[in-house]
């Protein structure tokens, strides 16, 4: 996984991590479309499971490495960043 990427997605996590449930409640629609994405990129037609806020990250990161480890990880910092920026 880049260094970026990896860096991106800790921050991401961390500061989901710092979220009220409400906001954070309010916030998934957002993570779940980047999900949907990764999901489509790396296993077409799969459906990623809504499991609600507490797992979402988890999700996230699996993804993630999927990602990288398929090699269509391009953008994915920027997106990672936008995130964090967008559930602050």
């Amino acid at each position: 996984m880049p260094a970026g990427v990896a860096e991106e997605l800790r921050r991401v996590v961390r500061r989901w991590q710092q979220l009220p449930l409400d906001h954070a409640l309010s916030c998934v629609p957002g993570v779940r479309l980047l999900l949907e994405d990764l999901a489509a990129r790396t296993a077409p037609g799969d459906a990623v499971p809504d499991l609600g806020p507490a797992v979402v990250m988890d999700q996230l990161s699996v993804l993630v490495y999927d990602a990288c480890r398929e090699g269509v990880a391009d953008g994915l910092e920027q997106r990672l960043a936008a995130l964090r920026t967008e559930i602050s």
